[in-house]
């Protein structure tokens, strides 16, 4: 149990308030003797905390009231003067209280008559009670601004993160018909030149489908669960290019449980086909690499194409989809290039912070804790 959910509970705030007003009598009796003490009064210390604690003990009852009051009226413009005008008439009667029932409490403690108790505390607590009044309205008014405050924080962030998760899956759904689009426009291709394959793309597609429908809700999966998804596609485009196509994977095991957004590796490998395969007669190479380094999680996709001609921005849709679902999931705390390496063709780069479902739950029991 947190603390923050134990001081919700009412016989804990009740202790707490306990102590807080014991706390205050305690300082005040070290202070009463003491000063009696230099001035030569023999106050022992029983006295003095028997008399400092009957004080703030009947401060504390009264307390209740008032914070119940100062919560109700608050000082807000709209209703400033009525709130005022309640609590001037409060505090005259919260300082009566004071003194008609400290008056007892001492009455009780030195076996005095009442009237001899209420008589000094009428001359020497008058003012100071108004004083505690206000003391107390101020502190809870002072509370309930900054937990109004905290609440309007929490529900602005709370409002935030519904706005990007509406907007991822609004991206999301725009990915979905694009590749669905791509794959029926391959399917065309090959139905006049080989039906058999094509009948084999349309279940494969079909299997694609249903896996990505499964998660359409879902924006971070396992690197595990995305490399699935993409070999469900590459069996699409093997079909398609047959022995022109060669693709391989490597993903360091550490890497397999890494969480990344749904759907990302697709329009990556897309474009290397689309871009670096389809378009020359030559073998078409697609290489995949996932590794983890200095707390980052790193994708590349390299293909053996022509590379990215120079001042031509790769933007189609599959791509500007993946920069904003990137933008809105990671902010500033990703990196997606494009560059030509050395060895030739396109070499992409996805740099995205390394998480997995053993650090939430490790966070999970810190927070719990």
């Amino acid at each position: 149990m947190t603390i923050r959910a134990a001081i919700q509970m009412r016989w804990v705030r009740w202790l707490l308030g306990f102590v807080f007003w014991t706390l205050i009598g305690l300082s005040f009796a070290c202070q009463f003797h003491i000063s009696s003490s230099k001035a030569g009064l023999d106050v022992s210390w029983r006295q003095a905390i028997s008399y400092a604690l009957g004080d703030w003990y009947v401060f504390g009852l009264l307390s209740v009231p008032v914070i119940h009051l100062a919560r109700t009226f608050h000082f807000e413009a709209r209703n400033r003067g009525r709130s005022l005008a309640v609590h001037l008439l409060g505090s005259a009667v919260f300082s009566v209280a004071y003194m008609f029932l400290r008056a007892w409490v001492g009455a009780w403690q030195s076996a005095a008559a009442f009237g001899d108790a209420f008589q000094p505390l009428l001359v020497k607590t008058w003012h100071f009670n108004l004083l505690v009044y206000w003391v107390m309205v101020a502190v809870t008014c002072a509370f309930d601004y900054y937990r109004k405050y905290r609440e309007r924080e929490l529900r602005a962030i709370e409002l935030e993160k519904l706005l990007a998760q509406a907007k991822l899956q609004a991206l999301q759904m725009q990915l979905n018909p694009h590749f669905l689009f791509n794959s029926l426009h391959s399917i065309s291709a090959l139905m006049h030149k080989n039906v058999d394959a094509a009948e084999r793309m349309i279940g494969r597609l079909g299997e694609l489908l249903r896996a990505a429908l499964d998660n359409t809700e879902t924006q971070e999966v396992p690197l595990r669960q995305e490399l699935q998804f993409l070999h469900r596609y590459l069996e699409i485009e093997q079909i398609r290019f047959g022995s022109r196509l060669s693709v391989e994977i490597r993903a360091a095991p550490e890497t397999l449980e890494a969480r990344v957004p749904n759907l990302i590796l697709q329009p990556l490998v897309e474009n290397a086909i689309r871009h670096g395969v389809e378009p020359h007669a030559q073998p078409g190479r697609i290489r995949l690499l996932a590794r983890r380094q200095a707390g980052q999680l790193t994708l590349e996709v390299h293909d053996n194409g022509g590379g990215l001609p120079s001042q031509c921005p790769v933007d189609g849709v599959g791509i500007a989809n993946t920069r904003a679902r990137l933008r809105t999931l990671y902010g500033d705390a990703h990196q997606f290039e494009f560059c030509n390496p050395p060895e030739g063709g396109l070499l992409v780069r996805l740099t995205i912070p390394f998480r997995s479902d053993s650090n939430r739950h490790e966070d999970s029991n810190l927070d719990r804790g």
